[in-house]
């Protein structure tokens, strides 16, 4: 697989960590009170995809919980996972599929709060290119967030199910918003996986439209053969051994929200959120929360099934997992016990 990169993640990713370091690691005065203190690093703050991390803190959720949650932004979900390994930070917004792909590394990664039950991706391609299928991938040029992202694993899953080799066509870095935008727009890449609201505004300008649309559960099994957990809470196993109460109030706020989400509508969602998350057009944003809603669970447990399509679509193109299937211990990816207990 070729890779071109649009932005220089290197330099970025040095100062997240420098700052994160100043910052400190979790036990400080707030948590000797009483209040655990939580730094978690969304892969995109953002996106409609992990909305329910900002919606807890504008909620106030996370303070009713009795929990200190700093929520720190890094667009790609690969750079989240890297920051998390190094314990620069306590917990990622992220895809689920990191916790499975990294375990033949000898780490141990685990969901907490299984928020979607679907990718909420949406593989967009330019109106002016040719492509109207997965199968005429072949030779172009297409854009993820990151190389090792989820973005990258769907791409390639649906690749490898349309019969192609993931060399046959080009991986480039195009980060997400403004920037996976104006990669489409000059011609940098043919198409590209992304999400709303980047969806949204590219549709709304004609800029680009919809290939595979992975935003429901329906899209989610059509696409790659079943449902398939995306966004959840995931954190190091050891992390979550030592610290269970602040897990747990974590878990209790997250689905307080989730809970919350599913009785809610799109406007009133959208309402809570920050004002720029809208982009200008508020109006857009409300479309594009609307069509990302039913990916999210209403309770955070994982869907049936999920973990066992996230490792069949891996095991299709990864080399972290196909062959290695059986050493693999989905039961050690993820946890029901504190979302359990939140019910």
């Amino acid at each position: 697989m070729k890779t071109l990169r649009l932005i220089a993640l290197p330099a970025a990713l040095l100062a997240a960590g420098t700052t994160l370091s100043a910052c400190g690691t979790s036990g400080n005065a707030a948590e000797k009170s009483g209040t655990p203190t939580v730094k978690i690093m969304v892969g995109g703050i953002d996106k409609v995809i992990y909305l329910p991390a900002k919606l807890t803190e504008q909620l106030g959720y996370f303070k009713d919980a009795g929990v200190n949650v700093q929520l720190l932004s890094e667009p790609s979900g690969a750079d989240a996972e890297t920051l998390l390994i190094a314990k620069q930070v306590d917990g990622v917004v992220g895809f689920y599929d990191h916790t499975v792909a990294i375990q033949t590394k000898g780490k141990c990664l685990e969901s907490v709060v299984q928020l979607s039950k679907a990718p909420g991706e949406v593989e967009v391609v330019s109106t002016k290119s040719s492509i109207t299928s997965p199968a005429d991938f072949k030779g172009k040029k297409l854009g993820v967030t990151s190389p090792g992202s989820s973005t990258d694993f769907l791409t390639q899953a649906l690749a490898v199910k349309a019969g192609l080799k993931t060399s046959d066509y080009t991986t480039v870095k195009a980060g997400a918003g403004d920037t996976f935008i104006a990669a489409l727009k000059q011609g940098a890449i043919q198409a590209g996986m992304t999400t709303d609201p980047t969806v949204a505004r590219l549709v709304d300008s004609g800029q680009g439209k919809v290939l595979v649309d992975m935003r429901t559960e329906e899209g989610s099994k059509a696409a790659l053969g079943g449902a398939y957990p995306s966004s959840s809470v995931y954190m190091q196993c050891d992390y979550v051994s030592s610290h269970k109460d602040a897990v747990q109030k974590v878990a209790n706020a997250m689905v307080k929200t989730l809970a919350w989400m599913s009785t809610h509508s799109a406007a009133e969602i959208a309402a809570k959120m920050p004002a720029d998350y809208a982009g200008g057009n508020a109006d857009l944003y409300v479309s594009a929360v609307k069509a990302t809603l039913p990916m999210f669970t209403d309770d955070g447990v994982m869907p049936d099934g999920g973990p066992e399509t996230v490792l069949e679509v891996l095991g299709s193109f990864n080399p972290n997992v196909k062959g290695k299937e059986d050493q693999i211990d989905l039961s050690k990816t993820y946890t029901t016990e504190f979302v359990e207990a939140a019910s």
